[in-house]
């Protein structure tokens, strides 16, 4: 609260005098001026604390894109930059007029030095639109050392960020900075400068190599009255063998399902950004081998990749075939396993007043880890997600993806070849087939924090 001088003055006064005892004699009296005196000092001395540019107060946040971050991997496997700057492009699901950016280097074991970043709206390749090249700063200062397991977000700035828009987000790297946290499978062509120099502000830049990777990129917020939906899960979710630089993923089909449907009916408008936290080879329960770029277990980044979107009020959640896939035989993963498991998400989730929808685990016979044994866990998993009312709505991704003639078998349509990820055309069909409804707003507004109960449904 911002009071003005008088005010503080009058404020002073009167607090002053209520601590002093009527006078009774002129001693008294004399004593109770003075004391009045140096109160009144105090307060005109005074300084008001400064006031920064940020208004955290008067912002709402939400998360317009984002990715999971993996790692550390093996030394011989890390990337590295020297003096470079990597231009990351990432595609917007909802519009705002104020932005900023997530790094993190939570992966890292030593300290990640940002030495400038700029954020832009993307012209083409790895050039920007005249005109919209914003200087990004932390905590006021152009650039940042990110401690070891930490995140850091960048100050607001002033950008008018349309939905369904790429943003090219520009990091200086100073020295010689090894990519330990990193989000593997971008299916997104980014750009890595020549050594030499800080080209964040560059219009046109100076590309040495190309990467199919987002180093340290985690999250771009946008300021807006929405609600986030995390999608959580695994290759399926991140869009593993879809046609790079196409935004084919079916988070992407349901951001673009977001924007061009108005129900206000059931509450659905454009105002709900989609922020994928999908990562490949990612588990529900446990941590994938050393040097893995799949992520920790859902279990473990659940808080980091969750809880840490802005404006979260929604999830999907489509994970277990990894675990089942990669169970042994002589210590397999059984349905039981999985759903303690979900059960878990899902008690975190609604501690916190997310809304969870769980996704069935879509075919996946041919594949190279399938079998027999572990297809009976997947049935079994399945039955329970659409069975069990135990989530507040449920996705049927297996429904809509399997051959009718061999439902253990993706319909060939939509296979992308190796008979567990969906080709473009199987990710628009999940994208596609995501109810709408799940996403209605109670009572006239969007779901808040704390007004979700652990049984409540939204079917």
């Amino acid at each position: 609260m911002k009071l003005s001088l008088p005010a503080l003055l009058d404020a002073g006064r009167r607090t002053f005098a209520a601590w002093l005892p009527r006078p009774s004699t002129p001693q008294a009296a004399r004593r109770g001026f003075l004391l009045a005196g140096i109160g009144l000092a105090a307060v005109l001395s005074w300084q008001p604390p400064p006031v920064y540019a940020q208004g955290w107060n008067a912002d709402r946040w939400v998360g317009t894109w984002g990715a999971g971050p993996g790692g550390p991997p093996l030394p011989a496997n890390t990337q590295t930059f020297t003096d470079q700057t990597v231009r990351l492009i990432v595609h917007t699901s909802i519009g705002g007029t104020r932005v900023r950016i997530r790094l993190s280097n939570e992966m890292g074991s030593t300290p990640l030095r940002i030495g400038g970043a700029h954020i832009a709206l993307r012209a083409g390749g790895a050039d920007i639109q005249p005109g919209s090249d914003r200087p990004l700063t932390f905590s006021g200062f152009p650039g940042i050392t990110i401690p070891p397991g930490a995140p850091v977000l960048s100050d607001p700035v002033d950008l008018n960020v349309p939905a369904l828009s790429d943003l090219a987000i520009s990091l200086y790297l100073p020295g010689t900075q090894g990519a330990t946290t990193i989000h593997g499978t971008a299916s997104q062509t980014n750009y890595v400068s020549l050594p030499g120099g800080d080209f964040t502000g560059a219009a046109t830049f100076p590309t040495q190599r190309t990467i199919l990777s987002w180093p340290f990129l985690t999250e771009v917020d946008v300021t807006g009255n929405g609600a986030a939906i995390v999608t959580l899960g695994d290759s399926i979710t991140d869009g593993t063998r879809s046609t790079p630089d196409t935004n084919n993923r079916w988070p992407d089909w349901l951001a673009r399902r977001l924007q061009i449907v108005r129900d206000p009916v059931a509450g659905v408008n454009a105002a709900l950004g989609v922020v994928n936290r999908g990562i490949s080879g990612n588990r529900l329960l446990s941590n994938p081998p050393e040097g893995s770029l799949a992520g920790r277990s859902i279990q473990e980044r659940f808080d980091r990749d969750v809880l840490a979107t802005a404006g979260v009020r929604y999830m999907t959640l489509m994970i277990g075939i990894n675990d089942i896939g990669n169970s042994s035989a002589t210590n397999p993963v059984t349905a039981n396993d999985l759903i303690a498991g979900y059960r878990q998400v899902i008690a975190r989730a609604h501690a916190k007043g997310i809304a969870v929808f769980g996704a069935t685990l879509t075919p996946f016979e041919g594949a190279g880890y399938y079998s027999p044994e572990k297809e009976v866990v997947r049935q079994a998993v399945n039955n329970w997600i659409r069975s069990s009312d135990e989530f507040d709505g449920v996705i049927d991704f297996d429904r809509v993806t399997r051959d009718p003639s061999h439902p253990a078998r993706f319909l060939p349509a939509y296979d992308s070849g190796d008979h567990l990820h969906p080709n473009d055309l199987g990710y628009q069909a999940m994208g596609t087939a995501v109810p709408l409804e799940l996403f209605r707003s109670l009572g006239g507004g969007y779901l808040q924090a704390g007004s979700l109960q652990s049984g409540s449904s939204y079917r």
